[in-house]
């Protein structure tokens, strides 16, 4: 998996992921820290990425885009601070969410549940029921 970590997480996220084996950016990496949501949307969208941020504006920015890419994974409610427990949380929900993060969903993660929300493509695209 490939991901793209928002400013509203440290860049320390990051590190913690590629150490875990994954392909994980942060938008500072990418010269995006004072980049408008929009354009960190499109990035991850282009390079293939899942965004991992702590800002609701992604999950809005997904729902209410005709595409079902990027997928979003939003850290809420008393979801740690420390970028390691981040990455651990993440980490050991990874299987049960993989699925959903490739065919295109807002996953929210907190210490004691998931909520998921499946995003379709726009209508008439392969894969979507009538």
């Amino acid at each position: 998996m490939r991901f793209l970590i928002d400013n509203a997480l440290s860049p320390d996220v990051a590190a913690g992921l590629r150490r875990a084996g994954f392909d994980a950016v942060h938008v500072r990496d990418l010269g995006m820290a004072a980049a408008r949501d929009e354009a960190i949307f499109a990035h991850a969208a282009g390079d293939g990425r899942i965004v991992v941020s702590a800002d609701t504006d992604f999950g809005t920015l997904l729902a209410l885009r005709s595409e079902g890419k990027p997928s979003v994974i939003l850290f809420r409610g008393a979801t740690p601070r420390r970028a390691d427990d981040q990455v651990a949380l993440l980490t050991a929900n990874l299987p049960a969410i993989a699925a959903d993060l490739a065919g295109g969903a807002v996953v929210a993660i907190e210490p004691t549940r998931i909520r998921l929300l499946p995003i379709n493509a726009a209508p008439g695209r392969p894969g979507d029921t009538p």
